[in-house]
């Protein structure tokens, strides 16, 4: 034999390690086969039959809790009458105990008005432009305010809705910051309660290092739920298929009292739309007042421009009753409104 040949010595196995083997080949096969054929839901499966397993998984946020309690927390409504939009806002601020009760000195803040369709102010269907100017001057220079953003998803075109509402101008040339809704910028919110909107896309990014919230609704007629004032304005941060709800109209507005805790809700009761809305479309329909409503409590804010704006008696929204059994407020605001004439 060669030296090559004695180097050379081929392992023998016995017959017990040849069957170990075998059973180990046999098992590998059979957890491989299993990985790639068992059903997606089963544990550690590695099938993928909708092609969606690579990609990355959305954990919902949750939004923080944007409200501050006044020093008097007995007043939860204040009504600002008589005198121009600065007037009328410092008013009902004042009856809350001042506008920098809530906002100061660094705090970034959101500011919703309600800019869903593509008309002009005279016409009642979105917020003054004179409020959200005057507003956002506050913030800046009174309350000294790091910034301050003005955001809304439309119904209509954004760009459109927001040129031709006055509002982006109002809230440019006052020193804000207007976001327009695109496609990357919603995320999933959840909402623990909510029946509708529990885990819903929602309008996220001006919302990234926000610490105040301040809601700047129209009150109007609606012809699905017979009013859009406060609470049903923040159905503007919705994305998706949100014309889905229109079904369940007093539910969806009840889960919108759960979605978001402002720091204070404005109500612009300067140009009131009585009938037609809530896109509205003759400037006859439209009633004037000299009325600014601030508040905390939402549900009681609603109410009384119910009854008092809209001039709808007691016969209020099913929503108004919903959300105040679900915690968000209270619709009697009896020894809780103050009035600054």
């Amino acid at each position: 034999m060669s030296q090559a040949d004695e180097r050379y010595r081929p392992d023998r196995i016995t017959r017990r390690e040849a069957l170990a083997r075998g059973a180990g080949a046999l098992l590998g096969g059979s957890v491989l086969g299993y990985l790639a054929l068992a059903p997606e839901h089963l544990p550690f499966s590695r099938r993928d039959d909708t092609g969606r397993r690579s990609e990355p998984s959305e954990r919902p946020l949750t939004l923080p809790d944007y409200s501050v309690s006044p020093d008097d927390s007995t007043i939860a409504v204040s009504i600002g009458r008589n005198g121009e939009i600065g007037t009328l806002l410092r008013k009902a601020l004042d009856g809350m105990g001042g506008i920098r009760k809530f906002v100061q000195p660094g705090d970034v803040v959101l500011v919703k008005p309600n800019v869903a369709f593509d008309r002009s102010p005279n016409l009642g269907a979105t917020t003054n432009p004179a409020i959200i100017r005057e507003l956002i001057q506050l913030l800046l220079v009174d309350c000294r305010a790091a910034e301050v953003r003005v955001a809304d998803n439309p119904i209509e075109s954004p760009a459109d809705c927001f040129a031709k509402s006055g509002i982006g101008k109002a809230a440019e040339e006052a020193g804000g910051r207007v976001f327009l809704p695109d496609g990357n910028a919603f995320r999933t919110l959840n909402t623990p309660g909510a029946k509708l909107i529990e885990n819903w896309s929602f309008f996220h990014r001006p919302f990234r290092s926000v610490t105040k919230v301040i809601g700047v609704a129209a009150v109007k007629d609606h012809n699905l739920c017979s009013a859009s004032m406060g609470i049903k304005n923040w159905y503007g941060l919705l994305g998706g298929k949100r014309n889905n709800f229109h079904q369940d109209i007093h539910e969806i507005i009840a889960d919108l009292s759960m979605m978001i805790h402002p720091t204070l809700t404005l109500l612009d009761g300067t140009h009131v739309l009585m009938s037609n809305g809530p896109t509205g479309g003759d400037p006859s329909l439209v009633r004037k007042y000299e009325v600014i409503v601030a508040g905390t409590d939402q549900v009681a804010m609603d109410a009384w421009a119910y009854k008092h704006l809209l001039q709808r008696g007691d016969d209020y929204p099913e929503y108004l009753f919903k959300a105040e059994q679900r915690g968000s407020g209270r619709i009697d605001a009896s020894g809780r409104i103050r009035e600054v004439v």
